[in-house]
């Protein structure tokens, strides 16, 4: 299996932390040049300078992937500075239901929606001319596993998440005599800033979380860059329209 990357360039949205940062430096370490974008300029300035202590090539563009001329810019800028797009992982996403599902508000629905949905779609209006222009390439969308099933007390977020399955697999259709692939992460419970805000003050309920997974902890987040990494890599070249569960054995219950 090959994993080999050279000279090629990918994007990363909301790269100011967790997954979105881990698969960034994981991108700069096989030598690809990496577009860091987020829309909290401090948070992804400082990836683009973990990215560069350790050797790569980096550049941050603000974006609230909720905007399409944020968006449209962001991919000019892209091609601006390095002439191409080989890679884009579409992570930006937010999580912010904690209720029923006739609990929620729809300051809330439009919140979410408007980030883990349209967000997704309008990156990918914007990538996939870009890539076909080119001749080929790929995107990974971050999902979760609560778009391959229920999710309670996130029943938004789990619409979001089914919702960029769906983007996904119509995409890699509609895309696939054209050399692009397109495929979805979906990870379960991943140690990130977010899990720890959200745990830190009840120690138990982090331990039901890690009791969730089969394998008895909760994921990494290297573990969720090395999966997005295998999809974009030639390794994967049979690949498409796939959501990849990363998940500690948590949907195979």
């Amino acid at each position: 299996m090959s994993m080999t990357f050279s000279g090629q360039v990918a994007l990363v949205t909301g790269a100011g932390a967790g997954i979105g940062r881990a698969t960034a430096l994981a991108f700069a370490r096989q030598g690809l040049k990496v577009v860091v974008a987020d829309l909290d300029p401090v948070a992804g300035q400082s990836t683009v300078d973990l990215l560069h202590q350790a050797g790569g090539e980096a550049l941050f563009v603000a974006c609230d992937v909720t905007k399409d001329a944020e968006v449209r810019q962001l991919h000019e800028r892209v091609i601006e500075v390095y002439g191409r797009l080989d890679y884009a992982f579409n992570n930006a996403g937010i999580e912010i239901e904690k209720g029923r599902l006739a609990e929620g508000s729809e300051a809330e629905f439009d919140a979410i929606m408007g980030v883990n949905v349209k967000g997704v779609w309008l990156c990918m209006k914007y990538q996939l001319p870009l890539l076909v222009a080119q001749g080929g390439g790929a995107i990974v969308n971050t999902a979760s596993v609560a778009g391959l099933g229920a999710a309670p007390k996130m029943s938004i977020y789990a619409a979001s998440k089914h919702a960029v399955i769906g983007l996904t697999k119509s995409a890699a259709i509609e895309y696939a005599k054209k050399r692009i692939r397109v495929n979805a992460v979906c990870p379960a419970v991943i140690d990130t800033d977010m899990f720890r805000r959200a745990y830190e003050a009840d120690p138990r309920k982090a331990e039901f979380a890690a009791a969730m997974h089969p394998v008895g902890r909760i994921g990494k987040v290297d573990e969720v860059a090395s999966a997005v990494l295998y999809l974009c890599s030639d390794g994967a070249a049979f690949t498409t329209g796939h959501s990849l569960a990363v998940d500690g054995g948590a949907t195979a219950i």
